[in-house]
């Protein structure tokens, strides 16, 4: 699967056809358990920094990776929270880390791979400032009306929009972000022009789609509550397969429209971190992505796994780097 610009995969993360994906996590489990300057690895805690606020879902399902993953790693994993700058605070210190022995790690998530398209000064190089661990996985994101819209699907909904070019309105919560993006590469896709409407959270945006103040919400699932309860209907989801809450709902490829957003999202440290401690900790962050208890936490929050090994993450971020470095360009994107 290849984003139509140039060969990447699809935006947000999407995954590797599965059978390249296949091959180099073939390659990578069949490298050498650890190295010599790992042996012993760890052997004191590890820090796991979240830029998001206690009790938040992306801070609840990392709290359940990391502890699960200290039962193989044999050391506890300490979260820490650090919210603030749309979730990249926290990026700066681990960069600029000197110590990349493998005991402070973070999220890496979008937000931090297309800031530095968005800025006129990067702090970062994705290319050379990290150590990736492992890609663990996203969130369902789709395309939401009232129940009473007359648009009854996504076919509807795109006719009636190229038939009055910008009177059609969606909600996100805010410039720049995921589904922004998204809505304006796929509106350039079909040929249709839709007004954009930012809030400052995603509930903000459901409840003007709920009071009539805008057309759609373009989200992840805060939405699916009341689909559910019959208050609103799904057009479309934009994740790589069904979600399976609502299978009848057709993902975008079905439509006829090769893009997949995902909002995925893994683990990295500093640069320079020991291969032998990386896959440590790649398998003890494996081993706990699909523990029952951790899929049991990502199912109530609609985070579908979305694993990727060390290299492949690797690869997978900085295609999706260009991405957002070309959907930057294409729509003038500045946060600063």
């Amino acid at each position: 699967m290849t984003d139509h610009h140039s060969g990447l995969p699809p935006a947000e993360g999407g995954p590797l056809p599965r059978r390249a994906a296949l091959g180099l996590t073939a390659v990578a489990l069949a490298a050498p358990a650890v190295t010599r300057a790992a042996a012993g690895f760890p052997e004191r805690p590890i820090r796991l920094i979240v830029p998001w606020s206690a009790g938040s879902s992306s801070d609840v399902q990392m709290r359940s990776l990391a502890d699960i993953a200290q039962g193989p790693l044999g050391q506890p994993v300490v979260v820490e929270n650090k919210p603030g700058a749309g979730g990249t605070i926290h990026i700066v210190p681990l960069v600029r880390e000197t110590r990349a022995d493998g005991y402070t790690l973070g999220q890496m998530h979008l937000s931090v791979i297309r800031r530095p398209f968005l800025v006129r000064t990067p702090q970062w190089d994705l290319a050379t400032d990290f150590t990736y661990v492992i890609g663990l996985c996203g969130w369902v994101t789709g395309l939401a009306v009232r129940a009473d819209a007359p648009w009854r699907d996504w076919a509807e909904f795109v006719a009636a929009a190229k038939a009055a070019p910008g009177r059609i309105t969606y909600a996100t919560a805010g410039i720049a972000t995921t589904p922004h993006i998204l809505m304006e590469d796929l509106g350039q896709r079909i040929g249709v022009q839709l007004t954009h409407v930012p809030f400052r959270g995603s509930s903000e945006g459901v409840t003007a789609v709920l009071g009539s103040q805008v057309s759609a919400v373009a989200d992840a699932s805060t939405w699916a509550p009341h689909v559910e309860a019959g208050r609103m209907r799904l057009l479309c989801v934009f994740t790589a397969e069904r979600f399976r809450r609502f299978p009848d709902v057709p993902t975008l490829r079905e439509l006829g429209i090769d893009l997949v957003a995902s909002s995925a999202y893994g683990i990295v440290g500093p640069r320079g971190i020991d291969p032998g401690a990386v896959r440590i900790l790649h398998d003890a962050f494996r081993t706990a992505l699909f523990d029952p208890r951790n899929e049991r936490v990502r199912d109530q929050f609609d985070m579908p796994a979305l694993y990727y090994d060390s290299a492949t993450y690797r690869e997978v971020t900085l295609r999706q780097a260009e991405y957002e470095r070309t959907m930057a360009q294409r729509l003038g994107l500045r946060i600063e």
